[in-house]
């Protein structure tokens, strides 16, 4: 893993986005396409003003949401569906393929079933990411799943992510924040080519200390990034407070 550390979370956005371009376009010229996860959240929103003003060949570019939650529509203000379709998929043209997790079906296991079937066989070039507070990749909760090798799991969301969401002002109180997500799992993640873990502010700066330093096990999540050689994690000056000291 390699860490990179920018002025602010718009130069960290910047900077993320250029090494996924150079590494799509990589995948692009060698392999004739390139697929592509994406997070979602306040770290990813730079990232994707980035990203999306790109000269990218996008329909060579196929996508797979990273997660969502159960039970919550596409049109639901505060759904990584929204998200994804307001600050990506609209402002790209051409896109060979998108796949997303409805975690509103009607039938869980037979959606985790068909992601599951999409994405087996297929490799991931690059995995955009971000880490939560509580030191989850994904919205795979401490005590994540080291285990499992199915691309995408039902999860159950601990209190602490669950009040993260609150914090950000995605819901309004914790009793509205789904208890359940469909989300990519650690194992598919860390199989992907190269992961791209974006995490600013300084509020995520115990979440980055876990990544660095705490002892590589489930109930640090985020610190199993530490095993991906082509894992680069891009931090900014308030979030890599607690690696780094205060530099400015």
């Amino acid at each position: 893993m390699r860490i990179t550390i920018c002025d602010d979370k718009h130069d960290l956005g910047n900077e993320a986005a250029k090494l996924g371009i150079t590494l799509i376009k990589q995948a692009i010229e060698e392999r004739g396409g390139a697929t592509i996860t994406m997070a979602t959240g306040l770290s990813q929103s730079s990232l994707y003003t980035h990203l999306t003003a790109s000269d990218l060949d996008w329909s060579a570019v196929t996508v797979f949401g990273l997660n969502e939650y159960v039970g919550i529509s596409s049109a639901h203000p505060s759904s990584f569906r929204h998200y994804l379709q307001t600050r990506f998929i609209a402002n790209v043209h051409d896109l060979k393929a998108y796949h997303e997790v409805q975690g509103d079906a009607a039938d869980l296991d037979a959606e985790v079933a068909r992601l599951n079937g999409l994405v087996n066989g297929r490799e991931i070039d690059v995995a955009f990411l971000g880490i939560g507070e509580n030191g989850h990749i994904g919205f795979n909760d401490p005590p994540a799943n080291f285990i499992t090798t199915d691309p995408y799991i039902i999860v159950d969301l601990d209190e602490r992510c669950r009040r993260q969401q609150v914090g950000e002002g995605w819901f309004r109180t914790l009793s509205e924040v789904p208890r359940k997500a469909i989300t990519m799992s650690v194992r598919q993640m860390l199989h992907s080519r190269h992961v791209i873990c974006s995490v600013p502010d300084q509020r995520k700066a115990r979440a980055v200390a876990m990544c660095i330093y705490d002892q590589i096990s489930p109930y640090s999540p985020a610190s199993v990034l530490r095993t991906k050689h082509e894992c680069t994690l891009f931090l900014d000056r308030t979030s890599s407070i607690l690696i780094m000291g205060d530099r400015r």
